[in-house]
């Protein structure tokens, strides 16, 4: 999921991994300026004039300048960038990226909050109360808060409750969500006591089944052309609720301003301005005072961003894991083989040295897509024979499945045709150049022709939305603990989030598992196992964990790495 492939805030619907591109960091430079002694991090960040060593963040650790609402100063305007995408529906698939999550946290209803270990606490501005009222069969009451309205006027009532679920359980073809992972899992949505009441009745039990009541779709966006097209180029204020409007919009630029249709407490922010730029751009916006936090990976990154004088650092881990997606239609892809080859044939660790030179931070070889590496519960869930080991293992695996290596290096098909296909990546900096590069130079080293295909970030999502790619280079996020409910999104045969288009009848079968069982930590092993048959697939691989890191003008308040902690909008501010 720009440089730093995510934003921090988690999405404020129902829990879905988040898709964003993968994109190297800026510049050429490889040298670690940092010297001496490691220093342990400070809770609003390293000031951009430290030159030592920047020691590992905790795992649990919480480096976002955390302030009350007490000590922020009323006013202001926060400004950073981001990455065009053009459709505001968070809820349809096309619309599911980390950044359109983060447009939604600004002015769509947020139902749940989260501390920083992902524990969920409802959101007294939107919901009244949340009740288990049978365990068999499961029955949830739900009932919203009096004040809570959309800014057209129309109360939230259980009808927004019932349509959230309408959009998401995959019944309807009309409708390409995200996930239906829990939702297709309900029978009913009634009516209760009174019109903010829902009763969710359930046909299987699902768990947790509170990450599917954190997000509403409004009820009068229902007709499906609206659902799928109806909101490209269009947030739709009069749908949305929350402590801020879309004030303007376009392909450069959106302006949040306060809402004064809104009932709780006041933003502390008059203006948040987000603007969507490559890379390159962001860094340079950032080091020159234009914007006021950025987000990167790299080296050269960090090395440019600490130019600004009033900056500070805020280091720690990411909630993304990035992985290879192979496209299962690709006409060489398409066979097992040559998508086992390809993993086979990459160096992660290599890859992650190139892309990691000049920080201070020790990335883990992940093993899942569905867990962060510092969750409870996580496991290595790759093939052992996925690993790399060198050129001959994803050699004999060619040779294996039939194909023929020709005189020119490369394995030829049965026609004697060249088994090619495309490595898409985005932004045009050195380092990108140098990972897309390193990663053709490993499949030609595997007898396998990669052609290299960059596109300006931009071009991510419609890339994405269009299936045009061999191999890609993306990321998940994890907007909460419970990847148990991603299964299906990331896996499924019939999953519109499924970009692998990869799956068989066992996977799709262990995916509803998980679920089905109320224990975490056993539903995180079902999860796994799950995970373990959808890897043994090949078509996708984890390849490295990121670091979180961001340069944010000093003051800036409640920013920054914080595990999975939801900070309310309107609590986003300056430092007194």
């Amino acid at each position: 999921m720009k440089n730093s492939m995510m934003k921090r805030f988690a999405a404020s619907v129902a829990v879905v991994a988040s898709l964003a591109m993968v994109a190297a960091g800026c510049g050429n430079s490889s040298t670690n300026t940092n010297a001496g002694p490691a220093q342990t991090e400070p809770k609003d960040g390293y000031a951009s004039s430290y030159t030592g060593k920047y020691a590992m963040p905790s795992k649990d650790g919480v480096y976002n300048n955390t302030q009350d609402r007490d000590n922020l100063k009323d006013g202001g305007t926060y400004t950073y960038d981001s990455t065009y995408s053009p459709n505001w529906n968070y809820f349809n698939v096309d619309g599911t990226t980390s950044y359109m999550s983060d447009l939604w946290y600004w002015y769509m209803p947020t139902l749940a909050l989260q501390d920083t270990k992902g524990n969920l606490k409802w959101n007294p501005d939107f919901v009244k109360s949340v009740t288990m009222k049978s365990a068999n069969p499961l029955v949830v009451e739900m009932t919203l808060a009096d004040k809570a309205k959309w800014n057209d006027g129309s109360d939230m009532n259980w009808e927004d409750v019932k349509a959230t679920w309408t959009v998401s359980n995959g019944k309807d073809e009309a409708y390409t969500p995200a996930s239906t992972d829990g939702f297709k899992d309900i029978k009913s949505v009634e009516r209760g006591d009174s019109d903010k009441q829902a009763i969710i009745t359930f046909a299987k039990p699902f768990f947790p089944w509170q990450s599917l009541l954190t997000g509403l779709y409004p009820r009068m966006a229902l007709d499906p052309k609206v659902f799928s097209n109806g909101w490209v180029d269009n947030p739709h204020n009069e749908w949305a609720a929350g402590p801020f409007v879309v004030a303007s919009h376009d392909k450069d630029q959106v302006v949040f301003e306060r809402n004064p249709k809104w009932w709780g407490k006041p933003a502390k922010l008059d203006k948040v301005v987000v603007k969507f730029m490559e890379a390159q751009a962001a860094l340079n916006a950032f080091q020159n005072g234009e914007t006021d936090k950025t987000e990167f990976t790299s080296g050269p990154s960090l090395k440019q961003v600490k130019g600004r004088k009033d900056a500070q650092i805020r280091y720690g881990y990411s909630k993304t894991t990035n992985v290879f997606t192979l496209n299962g239609t690709d006409k060489y892809l398409k066979d097992i083989n040559v998508r086992k080859a390809f993993v086979q044939a990459m160096d992660t660790k290599t890859l992650t040295k190139i892309h990691y030179q000049g920080t201070d931070w020790t990335a883990t070889a992940p093993g899942s897509e569905l867990f962060p590496v510092f969750q409870e519960g996580y496991e290595d869930n790759r093939p052992k024979d996925s690993l790399y080991t060198g050129a001959d293992k994803p050699k004999k695996t060619m040779e294996a499945a039939g194909y023929k290596m020709g005189k020119d290096g490369y394995f030829k098909d049965k026609e004697g045709k060249t088994v090619t296909f495309s490595y898409v990546y985005f932004g045009s900096t050195a380092l990108a150049n140098s990972m897309a590069r390193a990663i053709q130079q490993m499949g030609k080293a595997a007898g396998l022709k990669i052609e290299l295909d960059n596109r300006d970030s931009s071009k991510f999502v419609d890339t994405m939305n269009k299936h045009e790619y061999g191999v890609i280079g993306m990321g998940w996020s994890a907007s909460s603990p419970y990847g148990q409910v991603n299964v299906n999104q990331l896996y499924g045969s019939k999953s519109e989030s499924n970009y692998t288009f990869v799956g068989s009848k066992e996977v799709d079968k262990l995916a509803d598992i998980p679920g089905t069982i109320s224990d975490q930590l056993k539903a995180v092993k079902a999860a796994n196992k799950a995970e373990k048959a959808a890897l043994a697939l090949y078509g996708t691989m984890p390849r490295d964990v990121p670091p979180a890191y961001f340069a944010v003008k000093k003051g800036l308040a409640n920013v920054g790495p914080a595990g999975f902690l939801i900070v309310p909008p309107e609590n986003i501010g300056w430092q007194k």
